[in-house]
């Protein structure tokens, strides 16, 4: 969103004049970041009359059903892409959320059991399998859906204490998942919003993994837009949280530990928490989650971050062609945006041409996919190629990059 405000606008602010609602979520994000706390609407006395602004003790559900209506209706995308990702959100810690209700009234009419939260779990690894093969355009809209047709009144209905807790436990798994998918799809304000309920709902369900691994895609987000301390903090938070957590998560926790660290220039640190994921995974079992799991592959990923954010260019690039070499044919979304990122690496390393056959390699799958970041990963290529027109792999891979700008509607 492009805005411009001079100190005349400020004094009219100041005075009292109330600045358009679109405006006041910036202006509530400037003043947390400069002051380094969070600044609430109400504290700036932006809030309307009357509002609760904070949403802390709000119903968990309620909120979420108002967020997936919106979500599944392309009508009202345009009102949630709206939002303004906040670097000061203060984040509920898992003591805080703990054992809270989620709801504010149960239905008397329905009662639910084992099957169906079993349901809700098929059903969420099925939307990450769709995600891996289709992209996070198709999955998202069917997640939120799925939320608020059938979940959220699963959430609503009676049920013993043991289901009542599996059915917040598996809703929050699936809520996680739909913010990990609007994060990727840049959809960053909504993506956390999402975390934020995924983690009321863990607590509510006394879930220490799902809340620690919500908080580690909320470092992953903080990472992703170059919030380093934030991502920090956000990955030692989960870390800290997650006392009984196995070797895989233990692994997956310090992976983003490192990658934070290392954004936040601290080699010695960043280095010895990749020693710390690497002997972690090494003690795991052979079973994979479907929904964020770790693996070698994720784990090479990690190194290829910390080693690009050391200025190791060359590792960085190497550590990434191993995290494809491991990775699972299946996964086509994640086998876009890391070769994707490989290739811009190997031109920035100024290797043209393993960077053209890279950026191919990302066209054959990425043309199969609908996904945002991979639009941004294509416009990025796209860019970056265009003033070596002369160079023979530059010219072949602009033409198929046309040719696939037609296919997905995209200007050619």
């Amino acid at each position: 969103m492009s805005l411009r405000y001079d100190q005349t606008a400020v004094s009219h602010w100041v005075g009292g004049t109330m600045p358009k609602s679109q405006v006041r979520p910036f202006i509530i994000e400037a003043l947390s970041r400069r002051l380094k706390r969070p600044v609430t609407l109400a504290e700036a006395g932006l809030a309307p009359e009357g509002s609760d602004v904070t949403g802390s003790d709000g119903d968990t559900v309620a909120e979420l059903l108002d967020v997936g209506r919106q979500d599944m209706d392309p009508s009202r995308r345009s009102v949630l892409a709206a939002g303004v990702y906040s670097a000061a959100l203060p984040i509920p810690g898992f003591d805080e959320v703990l054992g809270r209700s989620a709801t504010a009234a149960t239905s008397r009419v329905a009662r639910i059991g084992e099957g169906e939260v079993a349901t809700v779990r098929s059903m969420t690894e099925k939307v990450a399998d769709i995600l891996d093969e289709l992209g996070g355009g198709h999955a998202r809209p069917m997640a939120a859906a799925f939320l608020v047709n059938t979940v959220a009144p699963y959430l609503k209905a009676t049920a013993t204490e043991a289901v009542r807790k599996d059915m917040l436990a598996a809703a929050s798994d699936l809520v996680y998942l739909t913010g990990w998918m609007a994060m990727y799809e840049r959809r960053h304000a909504l993506g956390q919003r999402y975390y934020v309920k995924a983690l009321k709902l863990a607590g509510a369900a006394e879930d220490h993994i799902t809340y620690c691994r919500t908080l580690r895609g909320m470092s992953l987000q903080a990472s992703h837009l170059g919030h380093g301390r934030k991502a920090l903090e956000l990955a030692d938070s989960a870390a800290e949280a997650s006392p009984k957590a196995g070797p895989r998560l233990r692994a997956f926790l310090a992976g983003q530990q490192a990658h934070a660290e290392s954004m936040t220039g601290s080699r010695h640190k960043a280095m010895a928490r990749l020693r710390e994921a690497e002997t972690a995974l090494s003690k795991a079992d052979g079973r994979q989650d479907a929904i964020g799991g770790y693996s070698s592959s994720s784990y090479q990923f990690h190194v290829a971050h910390v080693l690009y954010e050391l200025n190791d260019l060359a590792g960085s690039i190497a550590a990434m062609q191993e995290s494809l070499r491991l990775q699972p044919k299946q996964q086509r979304q994640g086998r876009v945006h890391s070769n994707a990122v490989l290739a811009q690496r190997q031109f920035e390393l100024g290797h043209l041409d393993a960077a053209c056959a890279t950026w191919n390699a990302f066209l054959d799958d990425y043309v199969q996919l609908r996904t945002s970041r991979g639009d941004e990963h294509f416009d990025t290529m796209r860019r970056r190629v265009r003033p070596y027109g002369r160079v023979r792999a530059v010219r072949e891979l602009t033409q198929r990059a046309r040719e696939v700008a037609v296919l997905k509607g995209q200007a050619a």
